[in-house]
């Protein structure tokens, strides 16, 4: 139950974040934090990343439905007992859900999260974003962790 909450704060935090940019800044409009490198810039997306499928807004409805279940089966079943999966799958949940109300409610995702690494602007994103980055990173590693030690036991070093 612990990582639903991981996943209620994570919606929590992008549904605000989101509001205050709606609120105070108008589309477009940009501000330095680190010159430079990272700024707080008011954008929209009717698509996916980087834009892709834009305004297939029922796709996006179906996938995300899939996907949340998907996830919540995979909770209660398959990662009991494992922490850094739970969490990487909280996180997962978390920003799948914060980026579908966006689509349900405005028909767009707000984005704000705008960066310069190397020189190369890197398309504006959010917390959500962010979120579903952190918990396919974790999951990636608890993969690698799973697989390691099947290996180890497997070659009877276990």
């Amino acid at each position: 139950m612990a990582y639903y909450v991981i996943a209620l704060f994570v919606i929590a935090l992008d549904q605000l974040t989101k509001w205050l940019i709606v609120r105070f800044m108008e589309i477009g409009e940009s501000i330095a934090v680190f010159p430079n490198f990272f700024f707080i810039t008011s954008h929209r997306n009717r698509g996916a990343a980087w834009g892709i499928l834009e305004g297939q807004m029922w796709l996006f409805y179906m996938i995300t439905a899939i996907v949340v279940a998907g996830i919540i089966y995979y909770m209660q079943t398959q990662a009991k007992g494992k922490p850094l999966f739970q969490t990487s799958l909280a996180f997962i949940l978390g920003g799948a859900i914060g980026n579908f109300i966006d689509r349900l409610f405005r028909q767009e995702v707000v984005d704000f999260l705008d960066t310069y690494i190397f020189g190369y602007d890197f398309p504006v994103f959010n917390i959500a974003d962010s979120a579903l980055t952190i918990g396919v990173g974790l999951l990636m590693i608890q993969i690698f962790r799973e697989e390691r030690k099947e290996k180890v036991n497997s070659n009877g070093k276990g």
